[in-house]
């Protein structure tokens, strides 16, 4: 079975004053199928950055991205946001649930977009997604009624309101406690279970320690790519272009 998402030789590159800064430098890497993966590395590094270039937010200067077959890098505008509603669920550190609508609401609301579901079946499907996330006696609270927890993982049904094969996560846990995020990865790792890919930025080395595998960025460069016990690259980080 083919990658879900081929990482080809990609660099990103932006001018700061007069400066050229280089956060990405030819990175390259695949993920398979049902693979639940953590990408670490300090703050600034180019982790942000390469999770913006899967899910086609931005573009590499050089090199190729390719997400289920699909050049991303080469998809304009319109093509990618009728690509996102499709093939790709997000979760984003600070939630983004909309705060005027109901936690139901906000799940239905990427159903209404795609208009693959009729308006019936779409209630049903979140209905059926906040019964996984544990919410459904919380579903007609608005965000600002339930606490950080239950937001996230409000988040999490919402990006699977298309079943979308690849989620990612940008800092899922990052406004969470140690019981909390315990909770939301252990809501990813069902996910996985059941025929999910999942990508998953993170600082927290307890969740990338739980991962199939990590893949740490320092430097704009892969420096260890592996299963959570195997030991960093013995590799100058030069090097590591490619992972």
């Amino acid at each position: 079975m083919p990658p879900i998402v081929q990482i080809k030789n990609v660099t990103k590159r932006f001018r700061l004053g007069e400066a050229e800064v280089e956060i990405l430098k030819g990175v390259s890497f695949d993920v398979p199928p049902g693979e639940l993966l953590a990408i670490t590395g300090p703050s600034g590094n180019g982790k942000s950055t390469l999770l913006n270039m899967i899910t086609g937010i931005d573009h590499p200067t050089t090199g190729e991205v390719v997400v289920g077959g699909r050049a991303v890098h080469t998809m304009s505008e319109n093509q990618l946001a009728a690509w996102r509603g499709e093939n790709l669920g997000i979760v984003f550190q600070f939630f983004q649930l909309l705060p005027a609508l109901n936690l139901l609401q906000n799940v239905i609301l990427p159903m209404d977009f795609t208009a693959r579901l009729s308006p019936r079946e779409r209630r049903a499907r979140a209905w059926q997604l906040l019964e996984l996330v544990g919410l459904a006696d919380q579903a007609h609270k608005l965000p600002s009624q339930v606490s950080g927890g239950q937001q996230q993982r409000a988040a999490i049904a919402r990006a699977l309101a298309n079943d979308p094969p690849l989620v990612v996560a940008d800092e899922p846990t990052g406004n969470l406690d140690a019981r909390l995020s315990d909770e939301v990865f252990s809501l990813f790792a069902h996910l996985v279970d059941n025929g999910k890919t999942l990508i998953m930025v993170t600082h927290n080395p307890e969740l990338a320690r739980q991962a199939h595998r990590v893949l740490e960025i320092r430097n704009g460069l892969i420096v260890r790519d592996a299963s959570p016990s195997a030991p960093a690259f013995g590799l100058p980080s030069e090097a590591r272009g490619k992972g």
